[in-house]
């Protein structure tokens, strides 16, 4: 996959969905079905277009200590009219495209431009290097931090970024407080660091959960937060980093700055790619903090954009 499409391109093809009319407040909701062991299967179906398709994919917590992965799963990939089957992805290779091509086009609006960024990345697993590589495609950084619980997969990321380019290192939660971006790939169900640490200039993405009881981000960053989700359904219905305070009496639904296609179809004031620190000449007061659950119409996007590409 990674042969036939890079995280920029995947994020443009996401970006070339959003601007032709795909609206993901009408994608269908995951599924998801207790497995005993304590697993879960997730099924994501999604049509738009030419195409359709559907992700069965499995989480298996105790997989880590069998040293197998934690996601499983595989895609099947349809032709819209005939429902034909056209091809059979691997449902973890994909979700580690996609997601960071999502957080990566989001980034591409909101975060700054004309200086090299400081990044703290929390997590040392396939997203966090996933979402490096992403962020990598569409801003320059100056300074990488890992914080992740394995201190020896930490080190080893930190050393993958030193060799992408960067200066990297192993930190602690805490430097947030000097981050430009902060991301989140972890499987945390409580808060990674105080909100009330991160820059007023800052931008936060958290991508490690879809359910309504877990979250990396506290209460304190997402008041004081422009939010940004990729869908307002969604986001209501999974997102555990909004839903926690909502049930706080700290969020509620109107709350919520924009969507993804409101950032990529210029529906917000400030919107375009060329957005960052003047955002179109709105001062930005406050941290920007895009909320990502995952959803089954980007899997179909970067589906088909990995399709097509293997039949070039």
């Amino acid at each position: 996959m990674a042969a036939l499409l890079t995280p920029a391109a995947a994020a443009d093809a996401l970006a070339t969905a959003l601007r032709g009319g795909l609206d993901p407040e009408h994608c269908p909701p995951r599924s998801a079905i207790a497995v005993p062991g304590g697993g879960e299967l997730l099924l994501m179906p999604a049509a738009s277009g030419a195409y359709a398709g559907v992700k069965i994919a499995g989480v298996a917590p105790g997989n880590t200590a069998r040293g197998l992965p934690r996601i499983t799963g595989s895609y099947l990939l349809l032709d819209g009219p005939t429902l034909r089957p056209l091809a059979l992805l691997d449902g973890a290779a994909l979700t580690a495209l996609r997601t960071p091509a999502v957080s990566a086009l989001a980034l591409r609006h909101l975060a700054p431009w004309g200086r090299p960024l400081r990044l703290v990345l929390f997590g040392s697993g396939p997203q966090a290097r996933g979402h490096l590589d992403a962020i990598l495609a569409v801003r320059e950084l100056a300074e990488v931090v890992v914080v992740g619980r394995d201190p020896e997969r930490a080190e080893a990321l930190a050393a993958y970024a030193r060799g992408r380019g960067p200066a990297a290192r192993t930190g602690r939660p805490e430097e947030v407080a000097g981050a430009d971006l902060v991301v989140c790939c972890t499987t945390a169900r409580e808060p990674l660091f105080d909100g009330r640490l991160v820059r007023a200039d800052a931008v936060v993405v958290a991508v490690g959960s879809h359910e309504p009881t877990a979250r990396e981000t506290d209460t304190a960053l997402v008041r004081r937060s422009a939010v940004y989700v990729e869908s307002r359904a969604a986001a209501l219905r999974e997102a555990g980093d909004l839903l926690v305070p909502e049930a706080e009496g700290a969020f509620g639904a109107g709350r919520i700055t924009g969507t993804l296609a409101d950032l990529v179809t210029g529906r917000l004031p400030g919107g375009g790619e060329r957005g960052g620190e003047e955002r179109g000449g709105r001062e930005r007061g406050c941290p920007q903090l895009f909320k990502s659950v995952g959803m089954a119409w980007e899997d179909l996007v970067v589906a088909v954009a990995l399709y097509e590409a293997a039949a070039v």
